[in-house]
């Protein structure tokens, strides 16, 4: 019966601590906030306030044309489209080769690409950019773009795909008269 249960304060206590953590993580985000939404005179008062001030709006727009977000944005989206299209192409094209195409040292091909999953972003930086800097590609979309575009991981992601096709699919495609890049497509 209700009356003869006990409550149990365990769920309380972990709800308590669970809530004071989420409290601890979420203030310097309000913080930042409070402070993006005063006057520099605000913020240099001690002790500091911690409720939002009216400057919000200004204050973007005065940062926004500061630093040319707008131009920023656009970079942003031409590199991120750029990159992604680019990497899916290349990646989608090395899988089938790897996968459809039997030439001598498939696996060796497919091992050199597997085996630079291993090198970290930063031993590549200064040997990236002496090429790019090589191409004349320094400060343009395609210094940025095309040094990110070969995927390992996404090849083998396609690999991966390509793999689970059934023989008899390709089979068929084959007898049907599908050339490879019209299989491709299909898939």
């Amino acid at each position: 019966t209700a009356k003869n249960e006990k409550f149990d304060w365990t769920k309380v206590v972990i709800h308590l601590i669970l809530l004071v953590a989420v409290l601890l993580i979420c203030f310097p985000l309000y913080y930042a906030f409070v402070l993006c939404t005063q006057t520099m005179e605000e913020v240099m008062v001690t002790p500091q306030k911690l409720w939002p001030s009216a400057h919000l709006l200004e204050n973007y727009v005065k940062i926004w044309n500061r630093v040319h977000m707008g131009q920023l944005l656009f970079n942003s989206a031409v590199v991120a489209l750029g990159v992604s299209l680019g990497k899916i192409s290349i990646s989608i094209l090395s899988a089938f080769a790897i996968v459809y195409f039997n030439f001598r040292g498939k696996q060796i091909v497919f091992w050199m690409i597997f085996v630079t999953l291993m090198l970290p972003v930063p031993v590549r930086i200064i040997s990236t950019y002496q090429v790019v800097s090589e191409l004349g590609w320094v400060d343009t979309y395609m210094g940025l773009i095309v040094p990110l575009i070969a995927s390992a991981t996404a090849t083998f992601l396609f690999r991966q795909f390509y793999l689970t096709i059934p023989d008899e699919l390709v089979d068929a495609a084959k007898i049907d008269g599908s050339g490879p890049l019209r299989f491709l497509w299909s898939v």
